[in-house]
């Protein structure tokens, strides 16, 4: 290693890098294939594309492109208050909600400090505490999911945050609302939890924690949103967390000035007022849930039950099959990085697509 190189903290170097879902433009590029005949179900992306009123709102905004954004998103805010009867002085604005994950880590987070999370959980978690030089606390899955009791005998007092993903990815597991609010409840007050709430739009009302309302309860509890699933917009990296006064000042001292471009704030703001939009989503993710896991289970393939927009499923010789989907031109997403190296994940798509892909999977499976 060069000496520049070893100018970085330890902790820096031994960073293994997030690995995305590939694009369509590499796989064309590597196996000399036509991307319109390219089926990507890698990275838990909206089928359906962005609301109709989203992309006229992003339309409008390239007007003014050429000015700074607005650095604290006011209209967003406002919408976003609206919407989940939040205060102003509650909400961190991020570029995607990965960064209210960076950002809660740098508020909270030292040298020395502990941040407990689940095995098989969200890879960015272990991400943003090893960045900072905190140690990250792995606590083996229950069932692919978190093990609640065991993460709160995790905590010791060298523990500054816990990190909760609900539902999970990339094992699509819920926690209840009742065992989630015991949970919060039993955390001691000297640990913020980070509640991310990614796949929320995707669960249909009576499996909703709606956490939001226990924020004046637990004045430790940070709630991250992201405007990259349902919403479809996850090319413009926008989300939101939102918390007490007291936690979302200190998150918002170490954000960039105009981290959320105005380009993402007006198709938020859009985004929100579509519910229509949103309901077509949910329709459409139940519906191929429905279709895949059949499919699965006439291929004879185990998957873990899913309350998001993806499943994972088990088969044999992992890396080869998704070599022969690739060769195919259907991409999913290998989770041996997770400690799942006989899982598969593969994100629910359209119709067409989803056939497309047990169709590939099934000639792949028994070549």
């Amino acid at each position: 290693m060069s000496d520049i190189a070893n100018l970085a903290p330890a902790y820096i170097r031994s960073i293994a890098p997030y690995q995305p879902g590939k694009p369509i433009s590499d796989l064309a590029r590597d196996k000399g294939l036509d991307p319109s005949q390219i089926v990507k179900l890698a990275s838990n992306e909206n089928p359906l594309g962005v609301s109709p009123n989203a992309h006229m709102a992003m339309m409008d905004a390239l007007d003014d492109i050429a000015r700074y954004p607005d650095g604290n998103s006011v209209l967003l805010r406002d919408a976003v208050c609206e919407k989940f009867n939040v205060t102003p002085a509650q909400l961190v604005f991020g570029n995607g909600s990965n960064d209210i994950l960076e950002l809660s880590a740098r508020a909270f987070l030292a040298p020395g400090d502990e941040a407990v999370y689940s095995q098989h959980a969200f890879a960015v978690y272990s991400l943003v505490t090893q960045a900072v030089g905190a140690t990250g606390i792995i606590v083996p899955a229950k069932q692919f999911g978190h093990d609640l009791d065991a993460m709160l005998k995790a905590i010791t007092p060298k523990t500054r945050m816990v990190f909760v993903a609900n539902p999970n990815n990339p094992t699509g597991t819920l926690i209840g609302k009742l065992e989630l609010k015991k949970f919060l409840s039993a955390v001691p007050k000297h640990v913020l939890i980070m509640l991310d709430e990614a796949y929320d739009e995707y669960l249909t009302d009576e499996l909703k924690a709606e956490s939001i309302g226990w924020l004046g309860e637990f004045d430790n509890l940070v709630i991250s949103r992201t405007f990259s699933k349902a919403y479809g917009l996850a090319g413009l990296r926008v989300g939101f967390g939102v918390t007490s006064k007291e936690i979302a000042d200190l998150m918002n001292r170490v954000r960039q000035p105009f981290n959320v471009n105005s380009i993402a704030q007006a198709a938020a703001v859009a985004s929100l007022a579509d519910d229509e939009f949103v309901e077509r989503t949910r329709a459409l993710n139940q519906a191929g849930m429905v279709q895949i896991t059949q499919g699965l289970q006439r291929l004879g393939l185990s998957f873990i039950p899913s309350f998001a927009n993806f499943v994972s499923f088990k088969v044999n010789d992992a890396p080869r099959v998704y070599e022969r989907l690739l060769n195919q031109g259907v991409i999913v997403r290998p989770i041996a990085n997770y400690e799942m190296p006989d899982y598969l994940r593969v994100s629910i798509g359209l119709f067409s697509e989803n056939a497309r892909f047990l169709e590939v999977l099934a000639t792949a499976i028994n070549a």
